[in-house]
């Protein structure tokens, strides 16, 4: 019986795909060695003014000093993030698009009946930057001084007062629900697109109460503008160490911090995400970095691509499980 013969065409395709093999790991690393060889864009899906805005073009600022190729920090607000973050997951997975974000990342599955994106396996986690916290923050005026007096002020007066989050879906949407159902009062919900116009309207007097992080109420707490009540977290803040947590004051459940850290799109290289990744580490251990970090009660940590994926996975069950417990229904 006459043996086949393999067809030129088929050599050559076989030929193509060693080629392809073989070199694929090379073209990986010299890839990652020569990167970045152009500017890189850093999307924040939140207005200017807010924590993570401070935070992206902080790290904007240092990533740029060590690569010597601008770092663009890009604001694409809107739909709790979706709009920035959906940007990144279909952008070119080079190293050359990264996403700014928050908590509300992975909450937003819990939250939103579509979304999307998935933000797990859209994205390649780089690092996680700091933790923060959430304060329930009234004007200096406010008639109540602590928790209880707060909750009795709200009882005795069902619909008058209201609550501020810095976006539908967010940590503080998600903490003043859960609250206000754990406190048996009657709040109606005011989203904002963001910390600064949700400050902005609180300090107005445009929205009674608000649900803000830490960093960017703490300027406002030191000028006498806004008071503190309460703070989220299993201790308290340093920065506002006369401020007792939820747990301590009755209500427990309300220990998970929210974060900021960096993603990329999935199929980012891998040695480009840990070139990333320890770049990242490294600015977040430098001393002007942690000071300024620490300025807006937030906590550094800069951590790798696997124990970011880590927290990924476990604070999105944690999370769901909150968000049922806030008796939010997807949207």
């Amino acid at each position: 019986m006459p043996i086949a013969m393999p067809s030129r065409r088929r050599i050559g395709y076989a030929a193509l795909a060693l080629t392809a093999v073989t070199a694929w790991p090379g073209a990986r690393a010299q890839s990652a060695d020569s990167f970045p060889n152009r500017p890189v864009k850093l999307v924040v899906p939140y207005p200017p003014g807010g924590a993570t805005d401070l935070v992206g073009r902080l790290l904007a600022g240092k990533l740029a000093e060590a690569w010597g190729q601008p770092v663009v920090v890009e604001n694409r607000a809107g739909a709790s993030g979706m709009i920035g973050s959906e940007q990144i997951a279909r952008s070119p997975a080079d190293g050359y698009n990264l996403l700014v974000a928050i908590t509300t990342h992975i909450q937003n599955p819990s939250l939103f009946a579509k979304v999307p994106y998935d933000p797990i396996r859209d994205f390649e986690p780089i690092s996680q930057i700091c933790l923060s916290y959430l304060a329930l923050v009234v004007k200096s005026d406010f008639p109540a001084r602590d928790l209880k007096e707060f909750v009795s002020l709200v009882k005795a007066n069902p619909g008058k007062y209201t609550f501020g989050s810095f976006g539908t879906a967010s940590s503080s949407h998600i903490v003043g629900e859960r609250f206000a159902r754990a406190a048996g009062i009657d709040m109606t919900h005011v989203p904002y697109k963001g910390s600064a116009p949700m400050t902005t309207d609180l300090l107005g007097g445009q929205v009674s109460t608000a649900w803000a992080d830490v960093s960017t109420a703490t300027p406002h707490i030191a000028a006498g503008k806004l008071r503190p009540i309460v703070v989220t977290g299993a201790q308290r803040t340093p920065t506002l160490p006369n401020v007792p947590t939820l747990g301590e004051s009755g209500y427990p459940g309300f220990e998970p911090l929210g974060w900021v850290g960096v993603l990329a799109p999935a199929g980012t290289p891998r040695p480009i995400v840990d070139k990333i990744s320890r770049e990242i580490m490294r600015i977040v251990k430098m001393p002007d970095v942690q000071a300024r970090l620490n300025e807006q009660t937030l906590v550094p940590v800069g951590d790798s691509p696997e124990s970011f994926a880590r927290t990924l996975k476990q604070d999105m069950a944690t999370w769901a499980q909150i968000v049922a417990g806030a008796g939010i229904k997807p949207q």
